[in-house]
């Protein structure tokens, strides 16, 4: 087996700038990290995720240990130890019971953030690097009802991507409903999104040194 990597100098201030910016943005009881992939970080998964995971690619099963890293230290901050995040049928991971996160990496990053249900309903979470969005991605992306103002004009079509992306995992857990891009309105200057079947989403992010989105839906609030 394949030990992780040590990190350089770099990875480790990147991780330090990114975690502080996550920390900063986070919602009340909800705990972030973040990691550098590295070579050998395959080695995090437990055999059971390792098996729910059907990924053979090793840069697939580098991210996926990455994360599940992340979440396993996260989740025993809030108490909950030696616990298995497999990966469902629907390719989203399994919280434990009274427990609700999110995965997400990049090529180079990967993030996570956990919650108790009795403070987050449900959790959504991306990230991406912090360059333009490509303009024929904007194009399948962005739809009439979109707000992006708020955000800087070059990472604006990137941070809406993300945005979408993180709230389509919050949601998906509660709705059961296969949504596209179009389906998503998101107001960044709110902090806000709403999807075609009305459920209403918060929204946090930041953009260094990656973007990074958190979507959330806060337990006991009237969403729709």
């Amino acid at each position: 087996m394949t030990l992780p990597a040590i990190p350089s100098a770099l990875e480790q201030l990147e991780e330090i700038s990114l975690a502080r910016a996550l920390a900063a943005i986070a919602p009340n009881g909800v705990r972030t990290g973040c990691r550098t992939i590295r070579g050998g970080d395959e080695a995090h998964l437990l055999s059971a995720e390792a098996q729910s995971i059907p990924a053979r690619q090793p840069a697939m099963r580098r991210a996926s240990g990455a994360a599940r890293w992340i979440a396993h230290g996260l989740l025993a901050e809030i108490g909950v130890g030696d616990v298995a995040i497999l990966r469902a049928p629907s390719g989203a991971p399994a919280w434990p019971g009274g427990v609700t996160g999110s995965l997400a990496h990049d090529d180079e990053i990967a993030v996570a953030a956990v919650a108790p249900l009795d403070h987050i309903a449900s959790l959504g979470i991306d990230v991406e690097p912090a360059l333009p969005l490509p303009d024929e991605l904007l194009a399948l992306v962005a739809i009439p009802a979109d707000r992006t103002d708020a955000a800087p004009l070059h990472l604006a079509g990137r941070i809406l991507f993300s945005a979408k992306e993180a709230v389509y995992k919050a949601v998906y857990p509660l709705d059961r409903e296969i949504l596209g891009y179009e389906d998503i309105a998101v107001d960044l200057a709110a902090g806000s999104a709403v999807t075609k079947t009305g459920r209403r989403v918060r929204l946090v992010y930041c953009i260094v040194p990656r973007v990074v989105v958190l979507a959330f839906v806060e337990a006991g609030a009237d969403q729709h």
